[in-house]
């Protein structure tokens, strides 16, 4: 398990590192999903010089339980908003609508991925 704990901050520090060095407008942990992901794409065909976690299913049930308690990493953000309320008293609204307009954005962003992914692979 500290091992494939280690693989996934690896994989965040190396995607933070390249996003700095670069000054890509992309964020550090995005490569680093990015990073895990070829890894995992890699792994049979590299099985020989990767650990043994990701060949096991250790990689798997660290990741099942950080995601299990994936809700506890909320708590700082929520204090951190319960700490400025008078922030959101004043600016409230636009915090609202701001969250609104991203929501809806991110949406049709996912709508757009999907049917060019559709497209390209012959389903539509």
């Amino acid at each position: 398990m500290i091992v494939s704990l280690g693989l996934l901050l690896l994989c965040q520090l190396v995607g933070e590192a390249v996003a700095r060095a670069t000054d890509l407008p992309v964020p550090g942990p995005v490569l680093g999903m990015a990073l895990m992901l070829s890894l995992l794409l890699a792994r049979d065909r590299l099985e020989r010089v990767t650990p043994v976690e990701l060949h096991d299913g250790t990689l798997e049930r660290t990741s099942n339980a950080l995601l299990a308690n994936l809700s506890l990493l909320f708590v700082p953000a929520g204090v951190g908003v319960v700490q400025r309320l008078d922030l959101m008293a004043t600016h409230g609204v636009a915090l609202l609508v701001a969250l609104g307009v991203s929501t809806v954005l991110a949406l049709l962003a996912t709508v757009a991925t999907f049917r060019l992914i559709a497209r390209w692979s012959g389903d539509a």
